[in-house]
């Protein structure tokens, strides 16, 4: 009860996020004790009713509530040492996103975006070492220089859609508290406020739809996470949805194989912003 109750509470301290991650395991554990208590009791009811509660907060993000949009973007998560790159790209050019968000990009990771080179010849890659980096591919030409950030783990270029720019960012957190995603959570959310044009964001956020982390991030690129959420990483056996697509008006994403990777990929055909050149909410 403890633990779930904590797992709201991830405002007031990023520990709530860390166990908001378990909240459907919580839940589960929270029932079978209830087989313990007697049957018809307050106390049974009361457990049953916080549980069911519990749950619905979670699973209705596995829920589709927006339709596919116009612009396909593919997100995944590569792994240093993927040993597919060869699949991957196979399976990235048969999906025809016109924009892809990479993290874990290694040195040996490049070899995937020289297969990608012919396909999406605009490519801004930020390294943080020979092992990491994160990386957003395009088929439309930017109309800047692009932007890295690698404390929090960003990488941004701005194109011109048919109605109007828009930055396409790459983002890569850390794990929650005891790690340092907190601190990196509070770069990327005033740093995404700094910019003026609406945003596609694909990531590797390491958090849970439900958590408050996430809520900050749709709230501070001023975006709605596309939807179902979808399973991208395993802990054992537990599914995590930990890897997420933002568009100003949302979008429907769908689940792409491993392919040589610890996280599925994704693929979200997204609403970008209607005919505007700058963000209402951009202060």
């Amino acid at each position: 009860m403890a633990a779930l109750a904590m797992s709201f509470m991830g405002a007031v301290h990023p520990l709530g996020d860390s166990l908001a991650v378990f909240r459907i395991a919580f839940c589960l554990v929270l029932l079978v004790c209830v087989l313990a208590l007697p049957r018809g009791g307050y106390a049974q009811t009361f457990l049953i009713g916080t549980a069911l509660l519990g749950l619905g907060s979670a699973l209705w993000h596995r829920i589709p509530v927006t339709e596919p949009g116009p612009v396909t973007i593919y997100q995944k998560n590569v792994l240093h040492w993927n040993a597919e790159l060869s699949l991957l790209a196979a399976d990235i050019l048969s999906a025809k996103p016109d924009f892809v968000t990479l993290q874990e990009v290694s040195e040996q990771g490049e070899a995937l975006l020289h297969a990608l080179k012919t396909a999406y010849p605009y490519q801004h890659l930020c390294r943080f070492s020979s092992l990491s980096g994160v990386a957003v591919l395009s088929r439309l030409e930017p109309i800047d220089d692009g932007y890295c950030r690698i404390d929090y783990g960003m990488a941004l270029i701005t194109v011109d859609l048919p109605s109007g720019p828009h930055h396409v960012a790459a983002v890569h957190l850390s794990w929650p508290f005891p790690r340092n995603q907190a601190a990196q959570l509070k770069l990327l959310s005033s740093d995404l406020r700094k910019f003026e044009h609406p945003f596609l964001i694909g990531g590797d956020f390491n958090m849970v739809p439900w958590s408050h982390a996430l809520t900050q991030v749709a709230k501070a690129s001023g975006t709605q996470r596309s939807s179902p959420a979808r399973t991208t990483f395993l802990i054992g056996s537990v599914p995590l949805a930990i890897d997420h697509i933002f568009a100003p008006g949302g979008g429907y994403v769908e689940t792409r194989p491993l392919l040589g990777a610890d996280h599925f990929g994704l693929v979200a055909r997204v609403h970008p912003a209607p005919q505007t050149s700058v963000r209402i909410n951009a202060n």
